[in-house]
């Protein structure tokens, strides 16, 4: 009841944002499972093409529907999902915005692998 009540404090824009990520970190998630990386990364390069208008919500506004969308997804939490949904968003509103993925091997011998996307020189998702 208290995530209701939530929800509908938020403003008529942030809901339908909120329901755009739903809806995006779904089907990035969908697809990193399905079709190669590429594929995902080219889909969703096509999806952050700039659409000449930006909402004004802030970029930390944008980060927080892509972690609370990512809380009710199987496995949306993954930060690679969440980076590359993230990278979108903020490209479609015309926001220059980085992804970046590193990997290095632990002590154990076993790769391990971050993403994280970078704007204005801060990390605003995945640090």
């Amino acid at each position: 009841m208290r995530r209701a009540r939530k929800f509908f404090r938020l403003s008529m824009g942030e809901r339908w944002l909120l329901f755009k990520v739903v809806g995006l970190v779904a089907f990035v998630r969908v697809g990193t499972w399905v079709v190669p990386f590429r594929v995902v990364r080219r889909i969703t390069a096509r999806l952050g093409r700039p659409t000449g208008r930006d909402d004004l919500l802030a970029t930390e506004r944008i980060a927080w529907c892509v972690d609370v969308a990512g809380k009710y997804l199987p496995d949306g939490r993954n930060c690679l999902v969440q980076a590359l949904s993230m990278h979108a968003l903020l490209e479609r509103r015309g926001r220059p915005s980085r992804l970046r993925i590193g990997v290095t091997k632990g002590y154990d011998g076993e790769l391990k692998a971050h993403a994280w996307v970078e704007s204005d020189g801060k990390i605003v998702i995945g640090g």
